[in-house]
């Protein structure tokens, strides 16, 4: 089965934590849509080699619509989690047990939403205390999967694992 992955995204995202994800996540048959505070934004990627024009914003959206979110790090889950609507549209993604896939910095978004309480989870060495004081069970680990929907990774270089396990996941 297909999955609808809706992609929180905003300028300042990790450009590979997004490209190459999305490429393998597109080549899979799954369908990506990046969503930032407006449709049409052009959002420039932290290291300025990616630019991704946004399909919808988040006003435009319900969690229910899609099967999957994607959270890629970088600068953008930071400035996301600002910003309420990105914080409630995660929350109840998390809320309807849809399947997350976070690397990086991504699961920024998922402290804010306060939905980590008790689940594992990895990401980058900067946020792992942050991680541990909003109740998750951290692990440095290049990829973490928890009760079979969250997908969760640390880096660039844990990419190649994140990606596989993340197919895994919405193929099952």
């Amino acid at each position: 089965m297909l999955s609808k992955i809706a992609v929180l995204m905003t300028d300042m995202f990790e450009d590979v934590e997004y490209t190459k994800p999305a490429e393998q996540f597109n080549n899979a048959g799954h369908a990506l849509t990046v969503i930032s505070s407006k449709a049409g934004q052009e959002l420039t990627g932290k290291q300025g080699e990616a630019k991704v024009t946004s399909d919808k914003g988040i006003d435009d959206v319900k969690p229910e619509e899609f099967d999957v979110l994607f959270i890629p790090g970088g600068v953008s889950p930071d400035e996301l989690r600002a910003d309420d609507r990105f914080v409630a549209f995660t929350k109840k993604m998390m809320f309807l047990n849809k399947k997350t896939l976070v690397i990086c910095h991504g699961p920024q978004l998922l402290i804010s939403a306060e939905v980590l309480n008790g689940r594992n989870i990895t990401g980058f060495k900067s946020i792992q205390t942050d991680l541990k004081y909003a109740g998750a069970n951290v692990f440095d680990e290049e990829v973490v999967v928890c009760g079979g929907n969250l997908v969760s990774s640390r880096n660039p270089d844990d990419i190649p694992a994140f990606i596989e396990k993340s197919l895994s996941v919405m193929d099952s």
